[in-house]
């Protein structure tokens, strides 16, 4: 789930935190650096859970409309299909979901304003009432409602960014990406797995994990060299001038330029001007773009940027 994007995010975040340390412990960086990445993987199933508490909640309102003294016809006569919901009512049964839940103590209790809040976006939305007065649904449908739910009505929420983020300091910029990572799930889903359908792993290999610790080291121990090849290269700007995220944010290209063989070199370069648009001002995509193209260049010109193709092998096909 974790994927190198997000890595090269925290990591950048992490520089920046430590711009009035000359010297960051490479320990606490590290502890850090697996701090925020459990406090994602942890959003993550904070925000699955969020679907059967809404839902848990509109079970609740239905009982409570049922057992009143003098229940309205619509009372009497609900519309269950929100609650008969069968991606929810997987999800509710998933193995993987509950395990984590009874390991870690996750539960959104106490929260019973913030569900219920959620809960009247979600029956204010379009998306619901279609799916609610459609004359059938199928399994499919039932889990396109909460693809729909998750990406237009939560990721769209300022309440559930305020709620996570009093919860957590790692958590708020994550969320919009663990909805990604979330409608990927769903997506996945297949009613023939019942309670054992997968979800997704922290990491897809070790490999990442790896890229992740190793790239950390690489831009703390090479951070003054770093820096002084890009205050050489930044021409017409001066040093200070420059915007300490931008700072941070190079430093940590420079290194996986250096230290990482395998990956291409527009494809750091990409991946940091993407980083650049969420973290800097609008002028930095093309000021850091420059520099790390010329850094990259000069690199090149002195042999100390050696890239390794990857070679995929081809599968032959014997006919007789």
């Amino acid at each position: 789930m974790i994927n190198r994007a997000l890595i090269r995010t925290k990591i950048v975040q992490l520089m920046y935190s430590w711009q009035n340390n000359p010297q960051p412990n490479a320990k606490l960086a590290e502890k850090q650096l697996q701090t925020s990445l459990n406090k994602t993987y942890e959003v993550y199933f904070w925000l699955l859970l969020l679907s059967i508490e809404i839902t848990r909640y509109a079970i609740n309102r239905i009982e409570i409309g049922l057992n009143k003294l003098r229940p309205t016809v619509e009372e009497l006569n609900p519309n269950k299909r929100f609650i008969n919901n069968k991606f929810y009512k997987q999800l509710l049964s998933n193995k993987t979901l509950s395990d984590y839940v009874k390991a870690t103590g996750l539960h959104w209790d106490g929260d019973s304003d913030f569900i219920k809040s959620m809960y009247e976006a979600v029956i204010a939305s379009e998306d619901y009432k279609e799916y609610m007065s459609a004359d059938n649904v199928s399994y499919d449908d039932d889990k396109m409602l909460w693809r729909k739910l998750y990406k237009k009505v939560l990721a769209e929420s300022d309440l559930l960014y305020e709620q996570l983020e009093d919860m957590d300091i790692y958590w708020n910029d994550d969320i919009e990406i663990v909805i990604s990572f979330i409608d990927k799930t769903i997506k996945h889903f297949s009613q023939d797995n019942n309670e054992n359908q997968e979800l997704l792993p922290m990491f897809n290999d070790d490999t990442d994990r790896e890229y992740a610790f190793s790239l950390l080291d690489y831009a703390i121990k090479g951070k003054d060299e770093y820096a002084k090849m890009i205050a050489e290269n930044a021409k017409n700007w001066d040093e200070d001038r420059m915007a300490t995220m931008d700072v941070c944010t190079m430093i940590v290209a420079v290194a996986e330029l250096i230290n990482f063989p395998l990956i291409p070199v527009n494809v750091t370069i990409n991946e940091y001007m993407e980083i650049s648009k969420l973290y800097s001002t609008s002028k930095s995509y093309e000021f850091l773009n420059g520099i790390l193209d010329t850094i990259a260049s000069k690199l090149k010109k002195e042999g100390k940027l050696v890239k390794v193709a990857v070679v995929k092998k081809k599968t032959t096909t014997n006919t007789l």
